[in-house]
Parts: structure tokens; sequence; C-alpha cells
């Protein structure tokens, strides 16, 4: 039990001491998490555990959308594929349907990959990254 209140201090403490990147990508992280989590549930046929996680993974797309800063270019092709994962997962969390997640699975993978990959740039360049 001790190591477990550790456990979350800890994680509570990485939250509030993150830069917004940071934070940015432990949100990708979290997505990436709750889908495969609603693959290995709908697999297991648990079905309200499924929903859990894919309601999860909504709730982190519609924050990057409500987030999304659009005095930015790529602002509206973000929204756009926002958009798109939300409805497949909705359509995935209606039909149950495991291929549905596979494959916003492969569009959030990108997103975060490209996020950490572009943290690294602007770290070694000494600039600031803006989460769009």
């Amino acid at each position: 039990m001790i190591a477990y209140n550790a456990y979350n201090q800890y994680k509570e403490n990485s939250i509030f001491t993150a830069s917004p990147e940071e934070l940015t990508l432990m949100l990708y992280n979290g997505l990436v998490k709750f889908i495969m989590r609603g693959i290995d549930s709908i697999e297991k046929k648990n079905i309200p555990e499924a929903n859990t996680n894919i309601i999860k993974a909504q709730n982190i797309v519609s924050e990057f959308m409500n987030t999304l800063d659009m005095n930015y270019e790529i602002s509206g092709s973000l929204n756009s594929i926002y958009d798109y994962m939300l409805r497949r997962l909705i359509d995935a969390n209606v039909a149950k349907d495991a291929e549905i997640l596979d494959e916003v699975l492969g569009f959030a993978k990108v997103l975060r990959d490209t996020w950490e990959q572009a943290m690294k740039i602007s770290k070694k360049q000494g600039k600031k990254l803006s989460p769009v």
C-alpha cells in the first residue's frame, strides 16, 4: 500500500511539474494506452471495460480538439484528424469493433511519435514548442 501511494504521489508530481509539451506527450501516451486497453477488452469480451477505455480515449481526443490554437495553419488539419478519430472511436465503441480501434491507434501513434520528435528537435534548437 505504501508503494502504491508513493507511486501515485510521483505521478501527480510529474504532472504538476511537466511543461506544456510534456503534458501533451503524456496525453498522447494516454490515448495510445486507452485504445490498446480497449482493443484488449474487446478481445476478452469485457464490454464494460472496453466502454470505459474507449470513453477515456474519446475524452483525450476531445481535449485535443478543445485546446487547439486556431491561430496556427496546422490547427485546421489537426482538428480534422481529431474529428475523424473521435467519430471512429464512437463507431468502435458502439460496435465494440477492435478493427476500428486499431485504425485509430495507428493515427494516435503517428501523432504521438511526431510530437515526440518535434519536442526533441525543439529542445536541440533551444526553442519552446507550442502545443497546438
